[in-house]
């Protein structure tokens, strides 16, 4: 919700309206449109297949957001109506519903992708066609850097790759852990991934110990454990979806090689966490967003989480709370058109860049998220540590969670 961050969060939809209506430019109360027609926000992402696990909850918190901003009258007095598309996390899939997409000239902007490959392969036709496309969840570097700045229509509100890497590899070589065995899947994830880390270590002059790649669906990587073991590693670095991190844990636990799994925030993914088990246990995996109650708003949004999906925390907390933000940063950059008037991709595109006013989030708080030269919501100082822990997310290092309790605003 959308509230200054030193009052208590409302709840009433009155109040909500009210906080809505003041991001209008020019105007204290919006102006209602001549007709209701719904104001339509494409939605793509692996809603089945393998990477479900983290792309529901980014579905399930842009559609949260969705109902509380209808339930106040919407944009301008038009219904919110997503158009979802599920992806299934498969990259020729991603590109012809981001054409189906495109093609509603009703749609003018959307979300989504989940899944760095799908993302690749799909958003050259967001950029071709002009219609913004923010991407709440997938992480690669390229993403952002494919299209230069100025003329980019590709948001982000999720971790890029390339300061989760450095942040990952810092905190490791603070602990003594330089020996890095680099695990990478060969998807788009892994290949870019692989990168970022070798880069990573680089600025410190050092290079992995040994680097393995291996493709989805790979059932056993044991001989490739023995090898990293041999190869005088004390840190297993994994670059992979669940399923394959979770063959990692499993052969190397059944080696017992007692050495930590850390990796970017995939091992935060229930499929790991609990199929993998005890030999999650103690992984570290870099986070935006641990669902602890720190602030008023955090702890509304988790309790609303939970008791919309009846769910025991929220799952993949950081794919929840950054689709959920990412949805009221959208409606807070398009009160920064006059009067709502002229919607297109261009005019959505330049709200994005220029959001007036500051927008307290679950993830942060958000003061000029993104410009003509950044498209880009999180910065490195946003990022914290998380371990495994008891099946659950929560944070490795006291000094984290002590930062955790003040927002960190961009960078």
């Amino acid at each position: 919700m959308i509230h200054p961050h030193r009052r208590r969060m409302k709840t009433s939809t009155v109040c909500l309206w009210q906080a809505l209506a003041s991001f209008s430019v020019g105007a204290q109360t919006p102006s209602p449109p001549p007709t209701a027609e719904t104001l339509k926000i494409g939605l793509i992402g692996a809603f089945s297949g393998p990477s479900a696990d983290f792309c529901l909850p980014m579905q399930n918190g842009v559609k949260m957001a969705v109902e509380e901003i209808n339930a106040v009258g919407g944009y301008l007095g038009r219904p919110v109506e997503l158009v979802i598309k599920d992806d299934m996390a498969q990259p020729s899939r991603g590109k012809s519903l981001a054409e189906e997409l495109v093609a509603d000239k009703s749609i003018m902007v959307s979300m989504g992708y989940c899944d760095t490959g799908v993302a690749l392969a799909g958003m050259d036709v967001f950029q071709k066609a002009q219609v913004p496309l923010i991407v709440p969840v997938a992480t690669g570097s390229p993403i952002t850097q494919k299209f230069p700045a100025s003329e980019s229509y590709i948001f982000r509100t999720s971790a890029r790759d390339a300061i989760q890497v450095p942040f990952l590899v810092t905190d490791l070589l603070k602990r003594n852990l330089d020996k890095v065995a680099v695990f990478a899947d060969t998807t788009g994830y892994g290949e870019n991934g692989l990168k970022d880390v070798e880069s990573a270590l680089a600025q410190h002059k050092l290079k992995p110990v040994y680097v393995t790649r291996f493709p989805l669906g790979a059932a056993d990587v044991s001989t490739q454990i023995q090898e990293a073991k041999a190869a005088g590693a004390n840190v297993i670095l994994s670059y992979a979806v669940s399923p394959e991190n979770v063959v990692i844990a499993k052969n190397r636990e059944a080696q017992k090689w007692n050495v930590p799994q850390v990796g970017p925030w995939a091992l935060s993914f229930p499929f790991f966490i609990d199929t993998a088990a005890g030999a999650a246990e103690g992984a570290l995996t870099v986070q935006t967003f641990i669902p602890e109650p720190s602030n008023e708003r955090r702890s509304t949004f988790i309790s609303n989480y939970m008791r919309k999906y009846k769910t025991k925390g929220v799952p993949v907390a950081m794919s929840a709370a950054q689709g959920y933000d990412s949805m009221y940063l959208l409606i807070h950059a398009l009160f920064g058109l006059r009067g709502g008037a002229h919607l297109s991709g261009p005019a959505i595109k330049a709200a994005l860049e220029n959001i007036p006013r500051t927008y307290y989030g679950v993830v942060t708080t958000y003061a000029k998220p993104f410009s003509k030269d950044d498209k880009d919501a999180i910065t490195a100082n946003m990022l914290y540590m998380g371990q495994i822990k008891n099946g659950a997310v929560t944070f490795a290092y006291p000094e984290d969670a002590k930062r955790n309790l003040v927002i960190q605003r961009k960078q």
